[in-house]
Order: structure tokens, then C-alpha cells, then sequence
């Protein structure tokens, strides 16, 4: 496997990146779903909504938590997560920034 050669890039190609790869899981994509509906939720909430091991669901928060995607306050034994506001922010800032940097090329043949 190859090694990715991240200072050859800068630091938005980075963080959108890091961003993509931990959006790339569809469970994660699930957890954050929820939280955006739920607004806040504890983990076996999502272990039973959805239908996943309570291990998997850990996992998943972890790398959403890595990134700033998610944060949480632990309450006696369970953990409360939501979306981070802040960060939710800046992330749709700079997919919204890359995505409108997209000019239709002014040809047919492409």
C-alpha cells in the first residue's frame, strides 16, 4: 500500500480530505443523520435505532469525534453526543466553497 504524501498538498486539501474519508461510511452517515434529527442522543440509543453492535457504533462515534464532527458530555454511565455546531459550519463552508468552484466548461465534446 502506498503512502499518501500529504504535505505535498495544503492544508484545505487536507482537511477536506479527512473530512471525505470519515463521511465515506454509510453507518456514519446514518449516526449523523440521527444526530441531525435527534439533535442529541445517548449511545444505546443508536445501538438500537440503528440495528448495529454496540462495539460498531463506538467505533463510528470515534472517528466522527476525531474530527470534530461530533461531540459529547458523559452523563453517569452513558455518553450524549450531538453535532458539533461549529464544526458542522466549517465543513459545509469549505464543501460548499469546493463545490461552487465548479464552471461547466463552455464544449460539447467532454
Amino acid at each position: 500500500m502506498g503512502v499518501t504524501k500529504t504535505d505535498l498538498f495544503n492544508s484545505t486539501q487536507n482537511e477536506l480530505a479527512a473530512y471525505a474519508k470519515v463521511l465515506a461510511h454509510p453507518a456514519r452517515i446514518a449516526i449523523i443523520q440521527f444526530l441531525l434529527k435527534a439533535e442529541t442522543c445517548c449511545n444505546t440509543t443508536l445501538v438500537g435505532d440503528l440495528g448495529l453492535a454496540q462495539a460498531t457504533i463506538s467505533q463510528h462515534l470515534k472517528e466522527l469525534k476525531n474530527v470534530g464532527i461530533i461531540q459529547g458530555t458523559v452523563e453517569g454511565v452513558s455518553v450524549n453526543y450531538c453535532i458539533n455546531p461549529e464544526k458542522w459550519n466549517e465543513i459545509k463552508e469549505k464543501f460548499t466553497e469546493l463545490f461552487e468552484g465548479f464552471n461547466p466548461p463552455n464544449c460539447s465534446s467532454c
